[in-house]
């Protein structure tokens, strides 16, 4: 009988913790659907039915009469933003209670590559920030520019180079490898060449940073369930050797000294010869309330974790990009006419050569770029975590430090009410300011704010430079797997992919105009 009744306690004990949370918005008055005991509303993604994108996409249009909905997270209480103002509220005017991103589960143990400006929180962050902002200036991307011609005439020449009569070939596929023979000669110093080699060791390293496996969901499921038992638990641990290795033997090369090359290794050494990293708190403040003073190393782990999120981020969020762009212009002929006819008047002023400013000038190439991208972002969410108390304006509504708000980038990018026929592809929406005021906060590829993704310039000059080189000599029709609206991966995590690639006809424009 005591063993009953202990089993029995254990059993009460164990469905109290699972649900201790859950009354904390039905507390406020916040609509949200009934969380299920340790899962939350999360379960979708926890067994990987649905992408978190999806989730939050789902939410959004489910309750579509209120500025905010509640959601659990595990038992985690989180926010879904509904509301344009709102939006521009936590990411911009209100940011000092906003300023984290809130993915690492733990304040204080955290895996060494998640100390990277994308995830890191607090003070890390801020001064990783503060130093790194100066090597995204429009002279060091100018200066990147031969690189990113030198990967895309090998895309135009080598990736793509099919017959008269055309071929079938996956545009996330061949995207991908072109962004990651960039990032990887750009971040890396590295002259790979994954267009041409089929099993390139760095293409291999870019697909495994994605693959969210279950084994690692289980660890994230584990860590979000149970913070403080599982807090030494890794999820990338998988990678985080290779990646060390690597940006090791790159640094001993060098002898921890640039060298000249002008790469992204180069300008954290640069970074690391100006000293330790030095600011004003936004975590600690003196008796009087004033920031305190801190100082962080530049170590060679730091290093290491922002060169691999300058990968990551970097390849993965342009190929999907650009491959999603290719596959709305197959399916709008007319406006990748419109693409062709301008790439080829600007190409002519400049020899029939793709260079800066050339890339520069094609401003409705741009735009499909800009259309493709908010009808798919990479991205299709945004996350915050609530660093204090916090009182929504002209509201009742006060949460607590640690909640997490949640932004439905792929939602509120499909919403009628901020952009008209929100399904058709129309580039020419970006030819003029939105009419909408409130569409620019809710307009967010790369973000907005202090926490806006610091190479957007970056991104945005790779990715058109490469749709100019497969424009300027291809053109591409859906192919007879081609799926209309491509399938959305929901074992994505953070990068939204979708299943089966995003396969198109490619046909050079010269047997096109001999016809």
């Amino acid at each position: 009988m005591l063993a009953v009744a202990l089993i029995a306690v254990g059993v009460v004990a164990l469905y109290l913790y699972g649900t201790r949370t859950f009354r904390y918005w039905e507390k406020r008055g916040i609509k949200h659907d009934k969380p299920i005991p340790f899962f939350g509303n999360n379960w979708p993604m926890y067994s990987r039915m649905k992408s978190m994108s999806q989730v939050a996409t789902e939410l959004y249009w489910k309750y579509p009469k209120e500025r905010l909905v509640g959601f659990y997270r595990s038992t985690r209480p989180e926010l879904l933003i509904r509301d344009a103002k709102l939006v521009k509220q936590i990411l911009v005017t209100d940011f000092s209670y906003f300023n984290m991103r809130g993915l690492n589960t733990h304040k204080t143990i955290v895996e060494p590559l998640s100390k990277n400006l994308f995830f890191a929180d607090g003070d890390v962050w801020k001064l990783l920030r503060q130093r790194m902002t100066p090597a995204f200036t429009s002279g060091k991307l100018k200066a990147m520019f031969p690189l990113i011609i030198e990967r895309a005439e090998r895309l135009q020449n080598n990736a793509i180079n099919v017959p008269p009569t055309g071929s079938v070939l996956d545009s996330r596929e061949i995207m991908a490898r072109y962004t990651t023979d960039f990032i990887g000669a750009v971040g890396f110093g590295l002259d790979s060449d994954s267009l041409s080699e089929e099993d390139s060791a760095f293409r291999k390293l870019g697909v495994e940073i994605f693959k969210f496996d279950v084994s690692q969901q289980i660890i994230q499921m584990l860590k979000e369930m149970f913070p403080e038992t599982c807090k030494h638990l890794k999820i990338m641990k998988k990678i985080e050797n290779d990646v060390f290795a690597l940006v090791h033997s790159i640094l001993q090369k060098r002898n921890y000294k640039p060298c000249g090359r002008n790469d992204f290794i180069d300008l954290l050494l640069e970074c690391k010869k100006k000293g330790n990293m030095v600011g004003e708190s936004i975590e600690i403040t003196k008796p009087d309330g004033t920031p305190e003073e801190v100082s962080i190393e530049l170590s060679e782990a730091l290093m290491v974790a922002q060169v691999f999120v300058f990968f990551a981020a970097g390849f993965e969020t342009s190929a999907s990009s650009t491959s999603y762009t290719l596959h709305e212009l197959a399916y709008n002929p007319q406006e990748q006419l419109k693409v062709q006819e301008e790439i080829d008047r600007v190409l002519a002023k400049y020899d029939n050569k793709l260079c800066y400013d050339a890339v520069n000038e094609m401003n409705y190439l741009r735009c499909a770029f800009k259309e493709g991208i908010r009808m798919f972002p990479s991205l299709g969410y945004l996350v915050r975590k609530c660093a204090r108390k916090y009182t929504f304006p002209d509201m009742d509504l006060t949460i607590d430090e640690g909640v997490s708000i949640v932004i439905p980038v792929q939602a509120m990018h499909k919403d009628p009410q901020f952009f008209e026929k929100p399904d058709e592809f129309r580039p020419e929406r970006f030819l003029t300011d939105f009419t909408n005021p409130l569409t620019k906060h809710i307009y967010l590829p790369f973000g907005e704010g202090p926490r806006a993704c610091i190479g957007e310039r970056l991104g945005l000059m790779q990715s058109l430079a490469g749709l100019a080189a497969v424009l300027s000599r291809y053109s591409v029709e859906p192919a007879p797997q081609s799926l209309r609206h491509p399938i959305v991966d929901p074992t994505s995590n953070i990068v939204q992919s979708v299943v089966g690639g995003i396969p198109l006809l490619f046909r050079p424009r010269d047997s096109l105009n001999n016809n």
